[in-house]
């Protein structure tokens, strides 16, 4: 049964009993780690952050339209995995640090969500974080345009994402939207937040 936003305050422990038996990630859609056209698919890492406190959410940042890829689309802080980077995990702080200004060492890590393989050859794996209550955020002028929330309640209404379809090359294409009063929340982030409120739901 959905459990009503307004009856939840997120706790780390609570959070990880819904996210201990994560599913297996389904498999690849285009083939073994290659994308639509056989080219290898580039690995990358976001964070999903879930904030705690009295009104609880997920935090969410608008990218700015001077962003090659997926500009003025709505997303989670992230980006690809660099050589450098010793998980997914922390390519997802270092990002999160370098976009929005969020301290490496203040998100408690709680697990992932399978891998969401984008239509434009990436392997983003979901890296789920727990927020405290008196963080602080700066958006990166160069790629981030606004830093906000998807609330706890919105997130945990099975009612609230829409399933949409739309003609992309051709060819017929499903997928989810969520609702808020001044982002269009869609895509790949829209899919990642199904995923996510499946397992907050417990369903």
């Amino acid at each position: 049964m959905p459990v009503p936003g307004h009856a939840i305050r997120l706790e780390p422990a609570w959070l990880r009993a819904r996210l201990a038996n994560a599913p297996a990630p389904e498999p690849d859609p285009w083939g073994d780690e290659v994308d639509q056209e056989g080219r290898p698919l580039v690995p990358a890492a976001v964070l999903v952050g879930l904030i705690g406190g009295d009104n609880p959410g997920v935090l969410l940042t608008k990218r700015t339209d001077r962003m090659r890829r997926h500009s003025g689309q709505v997303s989670f802080p992230g980006g690809r995995v660099d050589p450098g980077d010793a998980s997914a995990e922390a390519a997802a702080l270092r990002e999160a640090h370098e976009e929005v200004g969020l301290d490496p060492a203040h998100p408690e890590l709680l697990g992932r969500l399978p891998d969401y393989i984008t239509g434009t050859g990436y392997r983003v794996t979901p890296v789920i974080a727990y927020l405290r209550p008196g963080f602080s955020t700066q958006a990166s002028p160069e790629e981030v345009a606004a830093v906000f929330e998807l609330p706890l309640a919105t997130l945990l209404d099975p009612s609230a994402p829409e399933r949409r379809t739309a003609e992309y090359r051709g060819r017929a294409r499903a997928f989810w939207v969520w609702p808020h009063a001044e982002h269009y929340i869609w895509g790949a982030t829209a899919a990642m937040l199904v995923a996510l409120a499946q397992r907050l739901r417990g369903g």
